[in-house]
């Protein structure tokens, strides 16, 4: 689990809420359920006329990875991969269909498959690169369902807005409540910009960052699954692979 894209959410809300109290507000006259039916639905809408509903079901799954910390680890898969060569360096390729079930990370499961079906090299390299090029495909369009929805949401809550206003406006003759009806109608407004800018577009900027550590993730994983069929020296390889990682976080010499 991520705490820090919970406390992320938790803390941008908590000082709207927080301030509109502050302000002599209370944080009940934020709720205003016509207001979020024109917001949330008009955006649902809108990005779901944007994007088909197979992009809408991956963008949903995606919701997953904000909350949620990179399930491998890299220092773990590179050790992993280290004891790998070891093995076939001393029983060879064949004697490694066994390690294949002690594997949980799919990506580095079928690329040692390849390899230990005698694929070549270059054929293992294009085949795993090209499920890169899939995979970043996949979670781009995820992330910019969100990012579509950050663009809709502040100008579908104007329009919520402006609905508010000609309903106050065609009950001008009761001063009384113009003031109270406006401020519902400029709700809409803060749902709007509060949604796109403290969830939708946040969202889609932390999904593009597990995007992009994912495939990091990945290349080091060709890197070592190459390293083990060409039988390179266990020291070598462990240099070519810290290089993936930053300084602190690397397997130790």
């Amino acid at each position: 689990m991520d705490i820090a894209a919970f406390l992320g959410i938790l803390i941008g809300l908590g000082a709207i809420i927080g301030g509109n109290v502050l302000e002599g507000g209370n944080a009940g006259h934020l709720v205003q359920l016509v207001a979020g039916l024109i917001v949330f639905g008009g955006t649902f809408g809108a990005t779901l006329l944007s994007f088909s509903a197979k992009d809408m079901i991956n963008a949903f799954k995606a919701i997953s990875v904000v909350f949620m910390r990179q399930q491998h680890d890299p220092l773990e898969i590179i050790q992993s991969i280290l004891g790998i060569l070891v093995k076939a360096r001393k029983m060879g390729l064949i004697a490694l269909e066994d390690e294949l079930k002690k594997i949980d990370n799919p990506f580095l499961k079928r690329g040692l498959s390849l390899m230990i079906d005698g694929m070549s090299p270059a054929m293992i390299k294009e085949i795993l690169y090209q499920e890169i090029v899939t995979y970043e495909e996949r979670i781009k369009k995820a992330s910019k369902v969100f990012e579509s929805a950050g663009g809709y949401a502040p100008t579908i809550g104007i329009i919520g807005a402006v609905l508010g206003l000609i309903q106050v406006m065609q009950d001008v003759s009761n001063p009384s409540k113009i003031g109270s009806g406006i401020a519902v109608a400029f709700v809409a407004t803060v749902y709007g910009v509060a949604s796109a800018n403290l969830v939708f577009l946040p969202m889609a900027k932390k999904i593009i960052n597990r995007m992009n550590e994912e495939i990091q993730l990945r290349e080091l994983i060709i890197e070592g699954i190459i390293g083990i069929e060409s039988g390179v020296n266990p020291y070598f390889l462990k240099m070519r692979l810290n290089a993936f990682l930053d300084e602190s976080s690397r397997v130790e010499e």
